[in-house]
């Protein structure tokens, strides 16, 4: 496995005590990492170990990671009884009672029953605890979203080997044409100098000298190692365990630059229509490296 897409998604879960997390991970393509993170209220302690478990992973992208937790949360639940309230509230109920002459009738369930008494607490979960569950899930999530941006990347990989070759065969097209396109203006260059000098025998040695003229501003021997050389790199990198998207996205560059310089030199039909063939492939090969982490 080589090349990863930059688009998934993945869903983890894992359950303790009756309480359920839920991890789901999206990333689309991105420049550079952007990490968004939601974690539920009272968990906020747990972002960095999050944060640092996605860097391992994901190295491009947005991504967007979701995490939730539900279920039964009573052991975490406390009622806890304000004793000095509840005795503040019987001695006022006694003094009032004598104060108008009426019977403190006064119970326990009635005292209970007056506000704050008898106060829910909430207990604070241990963090270590609570991340040996949320990190099973976390991983699950990231596992499924991987072998998705895998999956993708192979078939992107695929297509741009195959628009590789393609590439690779038109630039050996041109290269096989330039010979006989020297020959064509050789030719073509004898006749015009016969015309112009009226059937005078022509000087072999001058006419070898605006020959290697010609040669030499036809020869693109150069841009044609370079784009072969490009080509054998950009193989490289679609096979390489690394992170290769920027890599690939400016060694396109470099292809195109070659194109150009090479187009600009040769001033022929038919090779021209063989550049634009070449910049074509570049293009919709550029569209997809755009996706390559």
């Amino acid at each position: 496995m080589s090349s990863k897409s930059m688009t998934g998604f993945g869903r983890g879960e894992a359950e303790t005590k009756g309480r359920r997390w839920t991890v789901e991970i999206r990333c689309v393509n991105h420049r550079y990492l952007d990490l968004k993170m939601k974690l539920p209220k009272g968990y906020a302690g747990l972002e960095e170990r999050v944060r640092k478990s996605l860097t391992t992973m994901f190295t491009r992208g947005r991504v967007d990671v979701t995490l939730t937790v539900s279920g039964d949360f009573s052991d975490l639940q406390e009622i806890e009884a304000n004793t000095s309230l509840a005795l503040t509230y019987r001695d006022s109920l006694a003094k009032l009672g004598e104060q108008l002459g009426l019977a403190n009738d006064t119970s326990l369930s009635r005292l209970a029953s007056y506000p704050d008494v008898l106060q829910l607490n909430q207990r604070t979960e241990d963090l270590d605890d609570v991340w040996q569950v949320m990190q099973k899930a976390l991983l699950e999530a990231i596992t499924n979203c991987d072998t998705m941006r895998s999956e993708e990347g192979e078939a992107m990989a695929a297509d741009l080997r195959e628009r590789l070759d393609l590439f690779s065969a038109v630039v050996t097209k041109i290269e096989t044409r330039i010979p006989e396109l020297l020959r064509e203006r050789q030719e073509k260059l004898e006749e015009r100098l016969q015309k112009l000098l009226d059937n005078i025998q022509l000087d072999p040695q001058r006419l070898a000298q605006e020959v290697a003229i010609l040669a030499d501003k036809t020869d693109v021997t150069e841009e044609i190692v370079r784009l072969n050389c490009h080509i054998e790199q950009f193989r490289a990198f679609l096979d390489s365990e690394d992170a290769t998207g920027r890599k690939t996205d400016f060694l396109l560059q470099e292809f195109l630059r070659e194109v150009n310089t090479m187009a600009s030199k040769i001033n022929d039909a038919s090779i021209a229509h063989l550049t634009v063939n070449l910049k074509a492939e570049l293009e919709k090969m550029r569209e997809q490296v755009q996706n390559i982490e």
